[in-house]
């Protein structure tokens, strides 16, 4: 374990002016906490806090952010508390070690619901103070590089969270060492054989090629010492988990994958980067697609740099990353930066973002996500996605990330300029709004008066941002419709019964479901959430037209064995007094299909699936619903005529789902609850004679499985 004053000595080496008096006291104070508690590995527990503070000295952070690491399970694991942290340390460590201990207590690896609601309090943490979650990244590290003393399931778990969350995180934060050592660690837990099998494959590599990259490193450095340039050359073949995931990326074996490879120049000034790469573009052959200018467009986190691959020694393809000092600086601690001290001052890097405006701009795309699947949606996003940038038609950058469509750089202009969006040109050229977004791209947006955000937006936009805002208009709109035909679906139930469905019965029937407005009952009845005949009976039971003596579903069938499950078929819908047969399925009971249903001819060779079966005569309950296909006149009052014409038939209208609209006809899948065939022949035949039914049969989907 690393003592006192080895761990002052390293904070020295970045802060000479270090309060040391305060570094000794909370490292005495933690050790005192922690006496005679113990880690798995049998060794004394304040070795833990003791290497964090270590790893976080490795990017020079403050004094707070030290004294913080020191103290981080102190609250948690001892008698200590967060008065006394306070009075002893001041009040900015003791809200650090409680933000750290409140992290330290989220279980983010829980079910989805339990999960987004803890990344809103990791988020709430991060917009405080980003120390808490430099510590507790720390933290993560020192644990997975000593998870071997865990129990197995333990390590299991520790290594999917860490590959789930706090690697991203880290990359997110322009903390790439940190992610690639995180995934690594994590990857030899889930996955060894895989890690070690490309180990064996380096190992072959080298015996077979030797120092490859001593070799190249020299010819880069031959080539810059050549144009007088004088920057750093530094070479490493890539994490194991890196290459696994180019792999499982690109479908190809480890013999095939060539940019195994990554070197790295540092430059003195911005300048020289451009004339390495001038230099490095002469002497090897460019990859085309590869090459990426983070200096002229930094990153959110403030990364700089200017990425390449070309083929090099021998055609290997290999990664060259250009930047200058200080952009060097940044790309290794990221936003933690921003508190790096040099020569006991803070150090003053134009390239650090201010992590204050970072978490801002992070969590400002979380706001619009109305429940847990939308905001974790948005999270993994922000966390997993390297970014684009593209620009206006006047030159303004608009940072996306990688996939991003022409709809989410509408939704990122303004959510007017999305949701009135009605096509994208790219550097001049028309294109479809799913098109993927390159680097570099000038994208001009049009709109139109009038135009609303469409369904199949959902699956073409990438952000958070464009999904939330389609999202809430699509609601905005449904709601509406779906008040529209709930009212009419109301109107055509209470008049069956003989009732009128007035402002006050509506009151009424919303106050006795639980709902707050009848538009709030109303919007449910059109979105098939109750039915009309729901509505009705709560007001008039007696006047229910549910027969007494009807036969029940459960004893429907004749034919099943006792208790036997048993299941309409969706493909074909049978209703009593059609010819049926039944299909065995493991697990699921029979499936009930009429008999000229054809996906029977699926089952043709397994004969000892089928089982004979036949609808009880009598009279049933009118539950067996059929979806019927309609086509109608696009005028005024037709949709409000068919659904009275089949509340008239005594059969009540399900649900609805609009197919097809233009100018002259509306295609409608309408689903009616019946009794049986003859209801059905009887629904239709009065639907048919309607003059505004252009065209009615009914709707029988194969594809539809039990």
């Amino acid at each position: 374990m690393i003592d006192v004053d080895g761990l002052i000595s390293l904070v020295r080496n970045y802060n000479p002016r270090t309060n040391e008096a305060l570094i000794r006291s909370a490292y005495e104070y933690g050790r005192e906490m922690h006496k005679g508690q113990t880690r798995h590995s049998g060794e004394e527990y304040f070795q833990h806090p003791v290497s964090v503070a270590a790893i976080l000295t490795e990017q020079r952070l403050d004094d707070a952010t030290i004294v913080t690491a020191l103290l981080h399970d102190t609250i948690e694991d001892t008698k200590s508390t967060y008065a006394e942290i306070a009075e002893k340390f001041g009040d900015e460590i003791a809200e650090l070690v409680d933000g750290v201990t409140k992290l330290t207590n989220l279980q983010l690896s829980s079910s989805e619901s339990k999960q987004a609601e803890n990344f809103r309090k990791l988020f709430m943490a991060m917009s405080k103070d980003l120390r808490v979650i430099l510590v507790k990244l720390a933290d993560r590290l020192h644990n997975m590089r000593t998870i071997k003393y865990m129990r197995p399931d333990k390590q299991v778990q520790k290594a999917r969270e860490t590959m789930d969350i706090y690697a991203p995180l880290a990359g997110r934060m322009g903390m790439q060492w940190m992610r690639d050592e995180l995934e690594d660690l994590a990857f030899r837990v889930l996955n060894p054989e895989a890690r070690n099998s490309i180990i064996r494959r380096f190992i072959t590599l080298q015996r077979e090629t030797g120092n490859v990259i001593h070799k190249i490193t020299n010819d880069i450095r031959s080539e810059l010492d050549g144009e007088g340039i004088e920057a750093d050359v530094f070479g490493r073949a890539k994490k194991p988990y890196s290459i696994w995931r180019k792999m499982e990326e690109k479908g190809q074996g480890f013999s095939r994958l060539s940019d195994i490879y990554g070197f790295r120049v540092i430059t003195e000034n911005e300048a020289d980067c451009y004339r390495v790469l001038g230099a490095i573009h002469r002497r090897w052959r460019a990859v085309p697609g590869r090459f990426k200018d983070y200096i002229s467009q930094p990153k959110s986190n403030g990364y700089r740099s200017i990425h390449t691959t070309v083929s090099g020694r021998d055609g290997k393809r290999v990664e060259v990353q250009i930047r200058t000092r200080q952009m060097h600086e940044v790309a290794e601690s990221g936003v933690a930066a921003h508190w790096s001290y040099r020569d006991g001052v803070r150090a003053q890097n134009p390239f650090a973002v201010d992590p204050a405006k970072w978490v801002a701009g992070l969590t400002e795309r979380f706001e619009g996500a109305e429940d847990t699947g939308e905001f974790l949606e948005h999270v993994k996003l922000e966390m997993y996605t390297d970014q684009v940038f593209c620009f206006t038609p006047k030159g303004e950058v608009v940072k996306l990330p990688r996939g991003a469509t022409p709809l989410d750089f509408a939704y990122a202009i303004h959510t007017r300029i999305g949701d009135s969006c009605v096509g994208a040109k790219v550097d001049g050229i028309r294109v479809p709004l799913w098109t993927r977004l390159k680097n570099g791209q000038s994208v001009e947006i049009m709109i139109a008066e009038g135009q609303r955000p469409q369904a199949t937006w959902i699956d073409i936009a990438v952000t958070g941002k464009a999904k939330s805002a389609i999202r809430k208009s699509l609601r905005v709109e449904d709601r509406e419709r779906f008040i529209k035909l709930g009212r009419e679906l109301a109107r055509v139930a209470f008049e069956h019964v003989g009732k009128k469905a007035t402002d006050k019965a509506l009151e009424t029937a919303a106050r006795h479901l639980g709902y707050d407005s009848v538009n709030g009952l109303l919007a449910m009845v059109g979105s098939a959430e109750i039915t009309a005949r729901e509505v009705v009976e709560v007001l008039y039971p007696e006047l229910s037209d549910t027969p007494g003596d009807a036969i029940e579903v459960a004893s429907a069938i004749a034919g099943l064995s006792p208790g036997q499950a048993f299941a309409r078929a969706k493909c074909c819908q049978p209703v009593p007094g059609e010819r049926i047969v039944g299909i065995s399925y493991r697990g699921k009971g029979v499936i009930i299909h009429a008999i000229d249903c054809p996906v029977l001819s699926e089952f043709e060779e397994q004969p000892e699936r089928w089982v004979d079966l036949q609808w009880h005569s009598g009279k049933h309950l009118p539950v067996y619903t059929v979806t019927l296909d309609v086509t109608i006149s696009n005028d005024s009052g037709v949709l409000g005529r068919i659904c009275t014409l089949i509340g008239e038939q005594k059969a009540n209208i399900a649900d609805m789902k609009f197919l097809d609209r233009k100018p002259d006809f509306y295609r409608i899948l309408i689903d009616v609850d019946l009794r049986d065939a003859e209801h059905l022949h009887t629904v239709m035949t009065a639907l048919e004679a309607e003059s505004d039914v252009a065209s009615l049969e009914r709707y029988r989907d194969p594809s539809r499985k039990p």
